[in-house]
């Protein structure tokens, strides 16, 4: 199966932050940024914004980090996901990706990272510039 994986165009990307906020409803029915799985960062000095995602690594070092295996691709979609059963909050897939692609859930504790919304992401589709698209990497 041919991976696929978020592609930002940073050039297009006004910094809005939509693709925060429907991500973390997706997820979590709440409009929270902080518990969305596509951080918008900021570079005040060149007055830019930068989405940062998971990239669907093709040997994910989040997953080779993980000691209990809670990582995992999955088939259908081509996902990396974290089984949240499997794991136990130990953070040592954070400090693995060198993307910043996971991050800490600030209610659950456990880490979240983009599972491409089961292959149809609504961050890509509620981008009114086209900065973030679905393509195979």
């Amino acid at each position: 199966m041919p991976r696929k994986a978020l592609l930002i165009d940073a050039e297009k990307c006004t910094g809005c932050r939509v693709c925060e906020l429907v991500c973390s409803f997706y997820h979590v029915t709440h409009f929270n940024p902080r518990r969305s799985r596509i951080c918008v960062l900021r570079d005040y000095k060149r007055g830019k914004a930068v989405p940062t995602i998971c990239r669907q690594c093709e040997k994910p070092a989040c997953a080779q980090a993980c000691p209990t295996k809670a990582i995992i691709r999955n088939q259908k979609t081509g996902a990396i996901l974290i089984d949240l059963d499997r794991c136990t909050k130990c953070e040592a897939c954070i400090s693995a990706c060198q993307f910043r692609g996971v991050i800490i859930d600030p209610v659950t504790k456990y880490p979240i990272k983009c599972d491409l919304c089961g292959g149809n992401p609504i961050c890509v589709r509620f981008c009114a510039r086209g900065a973030i698209k679905l393509a195979f990497a």
